[in-house]
């Protein structure tokens, strides 16, 4: 044996796998099939940012509210705020009552209006001096009246009367047991300006002739203000 080597003596799976190359391909063929099975099973496991998914949220209870579940006395329970939700989907929003406003007025041929406050006019005040018109005696062709002037102020008054007779004549004007006045007469009517003021609830009688004419005046004016 000297000066010669003896022979290495190959394995007999080391034979099998150099006689059968096929073995070879079908072995590295199931290893890629493993791998990629696993590869599919990792990336479903993750979420869209690359980051493990979490557990899916358990389903929102919210409280019931219906008239028929509230209690007088007794709390209404609240939804509880579970992490990662949002604290606005627990909890529900409340309707305030609405107020109506005291200017709104409902509008529309149904609704009655909120009638409107109108300020009152405060009533005219009664002239200072006043005249009331009196037939005294009629006769054929003509008649004696009477305005009697009254005074409702504080002080001393003098006046001014106007009278008008359509179509009749003035034959004379004076004013009884008084200082007289001036008179002018146009058109079947005159005007009177008396010569003494009235004191204060004093009275004047203005008496006229008139002839050819009706006995109520067509106008009858103290002051500017109409007899009564």
């Amino acid at each position: 044996m000297s000066g010669t080597r003896r022979a290495r003596q190959s394995s007999p799976t080391t034979t099998a796998i150099a006689s059968s190359p096929w073995l070879v391909v079908l072995i590295g063929v199931l290893v890629m099939v493993v791998l990629l099975v696993v590869a599919l099973g990792a990336y479903r496991g993750r979420g869209s940012d690359g980051g493990p998914r979490p557990d899916p949220a358990p389903p929102m209870l919210l409280p019931d509210l219906s008239p028929s579940s509230v209690r007088p006395g007794v709390p209404t329970p609240t939804a509880a705020i579970r992490p990662g939700l949002s604290p606005r989907a627990t909890v529900l929003p409340t309707t305030a009552a609405a107020v109506p406003s005291a200017s709104a007025a409902p509008s529309g041929a149904g609704g009655a209006g909120t009638p409107s406050v109108r300020p009152v006019a405060p009533a005219p005040e009664p002239p200072p001096v006043t005249g009331r018109y009196r037939v005294m005696e009629t006769f054929d062709g003509g008649f004696i009246a009477e305005v009697l002037i009254s005074n409702g102020a504080s002080t001393d008054r003098g006046w001014t009367a106007a009278l008008a007779f359509p179509g009749g004549r003035l034959v004379t004007a004076w004013v009884e047991g008084q200082p007289q006045g001036t008179w002018s007469a146009a058109d079947g009517g005159f005007t009177y300006r008396s010569g003494a003021d009235v004191p204060p609830g004093g009275t004047a009688p203005l008496r006229f002739h008139i002839e050819r004419a009706d006995t109520r005046p067509a106008s009858c004016t103290v002051d500017g203000f109409a007899c009564r």
